[in-house]
Formats: C-alpha cells, sequence, structure tokens
C-alpha cells in the first residue's frame, strides 16, 4: 500500500507518518511506501521498513498538486492547513492555502482519474471549525454548518468538495471532523484554540502558563494519539457505509476549562496547577463563546471511530507519549 500524507511535517502528520513506521499494518494490506508532502521536507520516520520519498512543495502552487499524484497513490491523507488564528489574521493566505490548494489536490485526482480510471481513498482532515454559535449542547450529527470563522468557511467549503468530488466517482473520500486536539506537543502555535493546551503543556514541565478565558468555557477535545487511531480507522473502514453523507464529526470528551485544571489537578498535582495565571482576554473569550461545546459523534462511535472518556486519560496519554510516562519529580 502507497500512502500519500501532504502536510507530513505538522504534529499529526509526524505522529501518523510514525505510526505507521511501527505499525504498518492497515487492515488487509501492508504499507510499504511513504510520500510525505510539506512546505518543509518533512522528516522520514524512523524504523519504516519500506520506502520512503520526502518532498518540500507548495499545495498552493498550481503545478504541486500533479506532483503529489503522479505516483498514484492508493490512499493520499490530507493535513495540509493553516490554522484558525492565522487564517483569521490572513484572509487571502487562509484562503490560498486551506481552499485553493484543496481544490488543485481534488482537480488533479481528477484528472488522472478521467484518463485512467485511477480513484483512490481521500482522506482529509476537516475540523469542527465548520460549526457556528448559536449552538446546542451536545451538537447531533445532522445540525447545519454555521462557521463564524474563515478558517471553519474554508474547511466547509472543502468539505463540500470532497462530497462532490466522490459522488461523481473521481475518488473515494472521507473528511474527519478533527476535536481541538489536547494536549499539543512542542511550542504554542498560531491557533486560537492554542491555550486549551498551553495551560497544562507548559506547567506540566514547570513553566507558567496563560489562562485568556473564564474556567466555564466549555469545548470538545481529543488527544493527538486518538487523532492519529481516526486516521488509521479512516484509511481502512468500508466507506459505502457512510453513503452520500462523506463528513464525520469525531468522538471526543466535553470538558470546562475549570474541569480541565481539576483534572490536572488530580493527576499532577496542586504546584502544576499553581503555574497558570488568569490574564482575562476579552478578543478570546468572544471568540471561543462560538466554539463547539460538545458533539454526539454518534455516527462515527456507530462506525467504529474511538476517543478518550475522560480529560484524565487525555492527560495521560500526553504524560506517556510526551514526558516518557512519569511526571516531572518538582511536582511532588
Amino acid at each position: 500500500m502507497h500512502i500519500a500524507i501532504i502536510g507530513a511535517a505538522g504534529m499529526v502528520g509526524r505522529k501518523f507518518t510514525e505510526s505507521l513506521a511501527r505499525h504498518p499494518q492497515l487492515g488487509d494490506h501492508t504499507v510499504d511506501r511513504l510520500t510525505l508532502w510539506d512546505v518543509i521536507a518533512p522528516q522520514p520516520p524512523a524504523g519504516f521498513g519500506g520506502q520512503v520519498d520526502s518532498r518540500a512543495a507548495d499545495l498552493s502552487q498550481p503545478d504541486v498538486a500533479a506532483q503529489v499524484v503522479s505516483s498514484r497513490p492508493d490512499l493520499i491523507v490530507h493535513l495540509a492547513a493553516i490554522v484558525s488564528g492565522e487564517a483569521e489574521l490572513d484572509f487571502d493566505k487562509g484562503y490560498r492555502i486551506n481552499l485553493d490548494g484543496t481544490r488543485y489536490l481534488f482537480d488533479a485526482i481528477r484528472a488522472a482519474s478521467l484518463a485512467e480510471g485511477w480513484r483512490p481513498r481521500v482522506v482529509f482532515a476537516s475540523s469542527i471549525a465548520v460549526y457556528g454559535a448559536p449552538l446546542p449542547y451536545p451538537i447531533p450529527d445532522d445540525f447545519h454548518q454555521t462557521p463564524l470563522t474563515s478558517y471553519g468557511t474554508q474547511k466547509a467549503i472543502c468539505e463540500l468538495l470532497l462530497s462532490d468530488y466522490t459522488r461523481r466517482g473521481f475518488f473515494d473520500g472521507i473528511g474527519i471532523r478533527l476535536p481541538t486536539l489536547c494536549v499539543r506537543p512542542g511550542k504554542p502555535n498560531k491557533a486560537a484554540s492554542g491555550f486549551f493546551s498551553s495551560i497544562l503543556r507548559e506547567p506540566l514541565i514547570g513553566q507558567e502558563a496563560v489562562l485568556p478565558v473564564p474556567e466555564d468555557v466549555r469545548h470538545w477535545h481529543a488527544s493527538p494519539r486518538s487523532a492519529v487511531g481516526f486516521l488509521r480507522h479512516a484509511a481502512t473502514l468500508d466507506l459505502q457505509r457512510l453513503g452520500p453523507r462523506r463528513n464525520l464529526n469525531m468522538p471526543g470528551v466535553s470538558a470546562t476549562v475549570g474541569e480541565q485544571i481539576a483534572a490536572l489537578q488530580r493527576v499532577a498535582g496542586d504546584r502544576v496547577v499553581a503555574l497558570i495565571r488568569r490574564e482575562p482576554d476579552a478578543a478570546i473569550t468572544q471568540m471561543v463563546q462560538g466554539w463547539a461545546p460538545g458533539f454526539t459523534a454518534t455516527r462515527a462511535r456507530e462506525l467504529g471511530f474511538t476517543a478518550e472518556s475522560s480529560f484524565d486519560e487525555i492527560l495521560q496519554a500526553h504524560i506517556e507519549d510526551e514526558l516518557g510516562g512519569t511526571l516531572p519529580h518538582w511536582s511532588h
């Protein structure tokens, strides 16, 4: 099985490729070739037994998509995007990368499909940002999409394109609406949701973190480990079971910021929690008021997608995957 991963240098892309190196079996297929794409050349995963090609290219440039599909991979995983805060700050860049790049990719697949009958599977990383307030809680699978950010609008348009290109038979597509991934490893990025991770990640390594919103803000989360699981399952799922509704809300954990902090206290103790500094930011608070508080995710669960069932589990996944499975000695 040959997989092309676009956005392979990002956090989810790296973790997905590392997962394939450790466990190359996907359903009935063995992954023996990876083609990795990003604006910087992705690092090949250690220990992968097959062929790895790593390419630096910008999908938002019109000629790049043809290069991506030239090797005719069996599966294309499209993770490339700029994050919500950056897409809101730079309107043109958001539409160029998040929408135009996706359209170029889909059209390149269509051209090859019409010429040769090639019909790959496409897994598209969408977002719960396709929903906007006012929102019920929990949000049912059939709730209408009314995004209130440019990022959410770009993702919603791409979802419609994925459904239509699948309907026309150019590829077999599935869109997975990722929850806010928490705890994100590494340094903070420009995502407006970044504080959800920073108030946990930084204190766990002895650094202060700023909380810009009230503790009653509720949101939908899953771990990066779960995100990798979503991608692996989407790669092997019988997509005929989806019917024409090709985009799914992924399962996760609904938690308030206060519940996140309480979980951190249970898992890591008072000294860690004391490193969170409240510093209200009216702009961020206003933005998050329109974000999704939680989902039923009934269809995805029935189709076999799984995630954590508590925020304690999300924290434990981060400690195991990023901190070597143990808390720092000073926290006790």
